[in-house]
């Protein structure tokens, strides 16, 4: 009778929002938009299971798939407040409505390479954005994944910078996005990322940028089939918990999360970058996209390094920024 009732008091807890603590009895409710074949949710899943692992009373994970929750700028919402969702991976674009310097982390064209890329994020290099992402917005990053390259996908082809002059495409929030974007030369606009396919059926936008991965587990291909390899991103994606639940949380298990999520970050950013050129061969294969070359790479970085300059001394990064390159 009395397990019965303390199970009864967890799960009423859920109900009331936040994460359900009743003595050794805890539950955490994620959030993912992709479905378990997804390295997000690959990823989310090892990081349940590290965390089960290291933390010696009892925890239960409630991960909810295919946007049952809705999309990243809902999960964002739910972890200020903490209520719905109290764990997920985000971009930090889309974390830029609570904190503006966390786009930061994410700009095109910051890192030269996948190596560069993963030393940054072993590192600490980023504290000061973290920081300021727990105090504006009340969620920790407790760990990095990512490593997915991006990449323009369009309903036609887009292979220089004359084509891409004008080019209506869709950007995540953050203005360092459409900055970027505006700067080579393109018409960014940030639209909703649940509109992007109906945006490029019906005409309204031309085409978008995103990785392998997600134009293949939401079929963009079918109305985006062009990929062109401006390779201008390799993502960070951070994994985050709401601040409100995570406070609440014993000593103990708060160094299981934060132990755990190092770890499932490391494998996560393992995993997608291993399968980026793998998922974007398969849809070659299937016939299903067209890759590109894009002559005028070099040129895109020239316009765009005044663009990350200005938006670092903006935001007070300029040292941030230039650790950063340096690494």
């Amino acid at each position: 009778m009395f397990n019965f009732s303390m199970k009864t008091l967890a799960v009423t807890a859920v109900f009331l929002g936040g994460a359900s603590v009743a003595q050794a009895d805890v539950t955490l409710r994620g959030a993912s938009m992709f479905d378990e074949e997804h390295a997000f949710t690959k990823t989310l899943r090892e990081f349940e299971r590290l965390v089960a692992e290291k933390y010696d009373g009892e925890v239960d994970f409630d991960l909810r798939l295919n946007g049952e929750l809705g999309v990243e700028s809902d999960y964002v919402t739910y972890l200020n407040q903490g209520v719905a969702v109290d764990y997920t991976i985000l971009a930090p674009s889309n974390m830029a409505v609570f904190s503006e310097s966390i786009p930061l982390m994410d700009m095109p064209f910051l890192f030269r390479d996948l190596e560069h890329w993963d030393a940054v994020l072993s590192s600490d290099a980023l504290k000061p954005l973290e920081d300021d992402l727990r105090e504006a917005a009340g969620i920790v990053i407790v760990g990095y994944h990512g490593g997915g390259v991006r990449n323009l996908a369009s309903a036609e082809p887009i292979t220089n910078m004359d084509e891409l002059a004008g080019h209506r495409m869709r950007v995540m929030g953050a203005p360092i996005q459409a900055q970027t974007f505006s700067a080579v030369g393109a018409a960014p606009s940030a639209i909703a990322y649940n509109e992007v396919y109906n945006a490029i059926q019906t005409g309204v936008i031309a085409g978008f940028e995103n990785e392998a991965a997600s134009i293949q587990n939401l079929k963009f291909y079918e109305v985006a089939p062009h990929v062109s390899l401006t390779q201008h991103t390799i993502t960070v994606r951070p994994i985050v918990m709401s601040a409100k639940i995570f406070d609440e949380l014993p000593a103990d298990l708060q160094a299981a999360i934060m132990e755990a999520g190092a770890e499932a970050g490391a494998f996560g950013r393992a995993l997608e970058s291993g399968q980026d050129g793998e998922k974007l061969q398969a849809m070659i294969d299937a016939g299903q996209i067209e890759v590109h070359e894009f002559e005028g790479r070099e040129k895109m970085l020239e316009l765009v390094q005044p663009v990350q300059d200005a938006y670092a001394e903006e935001l007070g990064a300029t040292e941030l920024l230039n650790n950063v390159r340096g690494m």
